[in-house]
């Protein structure tokens, strides 16, 4: 079963002695070492969180991660070698105050039973994320919710998920990146409670993300009586020609209208159009264009909603989730989805996520830091531009690859700084150099305006290099930080440590959102019109 699970690897590019936070303070330089801290030296293991909190529901999952250093000599990268799912929580409505604020108090409640229940204490957590999506970030207290991890430091990644990173994370939560390595075209549909999101996935990557405020927790009713009410709700109803009103009852027909309604919307998305008048209401981004000349071979659905498209779950929890499975279900029985549906190995799980994916592995010599006090950074989000720099680099293409990834992350505002990374390939020339820093700099022309530190993480030996056109050349006004010799993704965040001397080196701690590449979906568990 795909788990997002969190990974971790420590190496000190200076001396290539692994220093595993668990072991004590030895020195690894003096002799070979005996079993004990020869194992210490090849292998971590971490214990990780990671707790998602929606629109609908919160859950969280604990694991162990096992990793390993590879076996080629003076290698400074571990693999994952077993993960382990300790315990996972029951899945909970997220509780919500009388005047639609989550309900903070509550919330740490349910996470502090779930660490007794599952006897683990919090030192013994070493890394996790909490994740804020859908509906939730727009509570006005989604800040309180993130800071009641803050004492947590460094070891926790928290992030609201924007709706381009949560279909980004859904699509590789619940498997559908991994079905898509051969080549198929897979599309992942992701039905919230408050938002449905589409990822175009092919190759092994996403092409392209969209959302839209479809979901089934838009409306909560409790013996028909209204207790919940969202303005998408109201604008489908207002296109049907009738009301609904907090308070009153929602009648059956009405309520089958709503989810028909809602269902052609998606139907018209998935279709590659924009889901005609009501559906440009209710998109949340562009649509995703790339469906109309791109047509999946397979579509996957993930989310709370897909428990019940796959009749996995039954229980009528007083909102729409179960009548817009039901639809969904029909017009996938009628064959309009135009494609095989599979079921992925997760569904409303898809989006928890660990992280502590950790290493030290930077030359000292490749390091240009053009201010040293704007070190220690943390969380910072990793932009991974998808522009070739193999050959001639234009600029123009580095700027928009370097936008376009942040559209993908939903951080377009520039409120915090970010790291790049980027793959260099070919022979570090001036003119080449040059072409790369202006074109980054236009790409985060926002950042650079708001004062944000420029970060580059790159795999290629030209950190320092870039560093000093960067700060010499292109004269960017604030701290510039080029590090080199890592190898980064999407999804990843890092934290950037204080320079060490006299090693002259810098610690990097890399967490990611990581999923096991080997719960790709079966294509044997396929959604008939007999039903499943």
């Amino acid at each position: 079963m795909t788990e997002a699970l969190a990974t971790g690897r420590g190496v000190l590019a200076s001396d290539l002695v692994i220093h595993d936070h668990h072991a004590e303070d030895e020195d690894h330089h003096h002799g070979a070492p005996d079993d004990e801290g020869y194992w210490d030296v090849e292998n971590v293991e971490l214990t990780t969180v990671g707790i998602d909190i929606g629109s609908s529901t919160s859950h969280l999952m604990f694991a162990r991660v096992h990793m390993q250093r590879l076996a080629q000599a003076l290698s400074s990268r571990f693999v994952v070698v077993r993960r382990e799912v300790l315990w996972r929580s029951p899945v909970t409505l997220t509780p919500y105050l009388p005047d639609n604020r989550i309900d903070a108090e509550a919330l740490e409640s349910f996470i502090h039973g779930a660490y007794a229940e599952a006897g683990i204490e919090r030192p013994d957590v070493d890394t996790g994320a909490v994740i804020l999506t859908g509906e939730a970030l727009k509570r006005r207290n989604a800040q309180a919710i993130a800071e009641l991890f803050a004492d947590e430091g460094g070891r926790f990644v928290c992030a609201s998920a924007g709706h381009h990173l949560e279909a980004l994370m859904a699509a590789h939560g619940s498997g559908a990146v991994s079905l898509s390595r051969d080549g198929t075209v897979v599309l992942n549909v992701d039905i919230g409670g408050g938002t449905s999101k589409f990822a175009l996935c092919r190759d092994g990557e996403v092409l392209g993300t969209a959302a839209v405020a479809v979901g089934g927790r838009l409306v909560a009713h409790e013996g028909r009586r209204l207790t919940r009410l969202e303005g998408p709700a109201e604008e489908v109803a207002a296109a049907l020609g009738t009301s609904v009103v907090l308070g009153q009852e929602l009648a059956p027909e009405v309520e089958q209208q709503l989810v028909a309604r809602m269902t052609e919307v998606l139907l018209d998305l998935t279709a590659g159009g924009d889901g005609g008048e009501l559906g440009r209401r209710l998109l949340v981004t562009e649509p995703l264009t790339a469906l109309a000349t791109v047509r999946p071979d397979v579509v996957t659905f993930s989310g709370g909603v897909a428990e019940y498209v796959y009749e996995r779950e039954r229980t009528d929890y007083g909102d729409l989730a179960l009548a817009l499975a039901g639809t969904v279900r029909a017009a996938v029985g009628a064959g309009r989805l135009g494609a095989e549906v599979v079921a992925p190995p997760e569904g409303i799980r898809a989006t928890v996520i660990g992280a502590s994916q950790f290493s030290v592995q930077v030359s000292g010599n490749t390091v240009s830091l053009s201010d040293e006090s704007v070190l220690p950074m943390q969380n910072l989000p990793v932009l991974h531009p998808r522009v070739e720099l193999a050959t001639d680099i234009d600029p123009e293409e580095v700027a928009a690859a370097v936008r376009a990834s942040a559209v993908r992350h939903g951080i377009e505002d520039a409120a915090a700084p970010v790291a790049l990374s980027l793959t260099w390939d070919g022979e570090p020339l001036y003119r080449r150099l040059r072409d790369l820093a202006d074109g980054l700099v236009t790409g985060l022309a926002s950042w650079v305006r708001a004062g944000h530190p420029v970060v580059v993480l790159l795999d290629g030996d030209v950190g320092s290099s870039l560093g000093h056109i960067l700060r010499d050349e292109v004269r960017v006004p604030g701290p510039v930080v080029c590090l080199d010799g890592l190898i980064l993704h999407e999804l990843d965040y890092v934290d950037i440590g204080e320079l060490i001397r006299p090693a002259h080196v810098v610690p990097l701690v890399i967490k990611s959102l990581l999923f096991s590449a080997d719960g790709a979906p079966e294509r044997a568990d396929v959604v008939t019109a007999g039903g499943g």
